[in-house]
């Protein structure tokens, strides 16, 4: 029998993770995330840039978990990492450079409430903000592409956030 979020045995929690979003405005790419988010316990997801909506397009893809997920909006990424840090956030971008450290090696060793950074979704994470971060993780790929979905990417990376966080 498939079970349901009423008859699982998973237990609700929180994980003291936010997700900054630069620049994502593609609707059901928000709506997205919001599943997302609400999945993964995290404490809130942050949309930064100026052209936001939480349309029809956007419900539809969220299945109404933009009830339950804390978010907020910032018109300026820069702003709102200034007051991460001021709040003793642990910042990690998700970007490949060539100094990125693989998701599968990373190893998260810290008690900070962590933020995790999403880049714009065709330009990815600025010099800028990589240059302030704590750590830049990517995602190891093996075809020719090499970029993913800030979605599937985003969902990667929380999984593994967690399970460590759980651990």
């Amino acid at each position: 029998m498939q079970l349901t979020h009423y008859n699982s045995s998973f237990k609700k929690q929180k994980h003291s993770i936010s997700v900054v979003c630069d620049n994502v405005n593609n609707a059901p790419n928000i709506g997205s995330l919001f599943r997302i988010a609400d999945a993964f316990g995290i404490e809130e997801l942050i949309f930064c840039g100026t052209d936001m909506s939480l349309g029809k397009r956007m419900t539809k893809t969220s299945r109404s978990t933009e009830k339950y997920v804390n978010y907020s909006f910032n018109t300026s990424i820069e702003t709102q990492i200034e007051n991460l840090k001021s709040q003793d956030y642990y910042l990690i971008a998700l970007e490949i450079t060539e100094k990125s450290e693989s998701l599968a090696s990373f190893k998260l060793q810290t008690n900070q409430p962590i933020a995790l950074i999403l880049g714009d979704e065709n330009f990815g994470v600025s010099e800028t903000i990589l240059k302030q971060v704590d750590a830049v993780v990517h995602i190891n790929m093996y075809g020719n592409n090499s970029s993913m979905n800030v979605v599937q990417a985003t969902s990667i990376a929380l999984y593994e956030f967690t399970k460590q966080l759980n651990s």
